[in-house]
């Protein structure tokens, strides 16, 4: 490095490559020869991509099945009535052709905004990761749904407060009667949820972890009872809990409910006549929203989304036309030195 001279001035850059900028460098030099073919390639591969996606997309099966009983005809009209408690309603459908598996068996909600912020604050993170600490004094952000009587609400806030509660059994339809198709609960929640995220209290049993406590307002049960046929899936790690605790980010979605990879539906739901029992339980018509169910596969990509398709093939197709643009501009206006 040279060193400075006592005349120079103090906040002179060194005289060096890296402080007075004479480090090798390149620049690329864009010319129509490039440029042009390179839009063709970048478009052509966009369109590609996007011919995989979309046909990809659509051999994705999907089935909705509305079950909000707004109309008259509906078979859960009667269970629409707030008055009415306990109702239980069956949806009939027909499936045509093989449902491949494995099928993915979500609920959906319209016009439910998980996102609001004082909504998504609504919880005690102390408490749900199994601080017994927190389940006598909740955090302030819980309430209204904090306490009940004095008593403390294990889980507290909004969030759990709202835990969807609709229950379904699918049945299909066969010369015998009826034969429950069955539903796999297991690891639909995020690992990192369920692994890290969310923990139980240390203590055995666990029902004695929420001694002085009481469950949420609109729960029908207390958490350490949220499923009677699987001690292990209890409490905070409880699977449904789990996937209702991770909000979504747009007011119509879909959760995870179960998946159909057992017994003789491993390869998909064979075709033929199909009934669901529904416990209808979560009101949503006091905010005009709807419920449904949805029934659908995978692939490579995901879930069935023709907007990804789409969008690459429009890319691709802007990047032909604008090289097609280019080439006659250049063509028409090239420079004398460039002939």
């Amino acid at each position: 490095m040279v060193k400075k001279s006592k005349g120079e001035s103090a906040n002179r850059p060194d005289n060096t490559a890296f402080t007075q900028q004479r480090l090798p460098a390149w620049q690329p030099m864009l010319s129509a020869g490039i440029v042009i073919p390179g839009f063709v390639i970048l478009g052509l591969a966009f369109i590609g991509i996007g011919v995989a996606l979309f046909v990809t997309s659509r051999s994705i099966q999907v089935l909705e099945l509305d079950y909000t009983g707004v109309e008259q005809n509906s078979a859960c009209f009667k269970c629409s009535d707030p008055d009415v408690k306990n109702c239980e309603c069956t949806l009939n459908f027909t499936i045509n052709t093989l449902f491949k598996g494995p099928v993915f068996f979500y609920y959906g909600l319209s016009n439910y905004f998980q996102n609001y912020r004082r909504y998504g604050v609504s919880k005690d993170a102390e408490q749900l990761s199994g601080d017994l600490s927190a389940f006598k004094s909740p955090t302030d952000d819980c309430a209204p749904y904090d306490y009940v009587n004095n008593k403390p609400i294990v889980p507290c806030g909004a969030i759990a407060n709202s835990l969807f509660n609709d229950t379904f059994v699918l049945y299909q339809t066969v010369p015998t009667g009826k034969k429950v198709v069955p539903l796999d609960g297991k690891g639909i929640a995020w690992w990192t949820d369920y692994n890290i995220k969310y923990r139980n209290p240390s203590v055995k049993p666990l029902k004695n972890a929420f001694n002085g406590t009481v469950k949420p307002v609109f729960w029908p049960k207390p958490a350490y009872e949220l499923d009677p046929s699987d001690p292990a899936n209890n409490g905070f790690i409880n699977q449904d809990f789990l996937v209702w605790m991770r909000r979504a980010a747009l007011p119509d979605f879909r959760k995870l409910y179960r998946r159909i990879t057992e017994g003789d539906y491993a390869e998909g739901l064979p075709a033929g006549n199909y009934s669901l029992k529904i416990a209808y339980n979560y009101p949503v018509l006091r905010f005009d929203g709807r419920k449904k169910v949805v029934f659908s596969n995978v692939s490579w990509m995901g879930g069935k989304n023709e907007f990804l398709g789409i969008a690459y093939l429009v890319i691709g197709s802007m990047c032909v036309v604008m090289s097609i643009v280019m080439l006659i501009i250049y063509a028409k206006f090239k420079f004398p030195e460039e002939e």
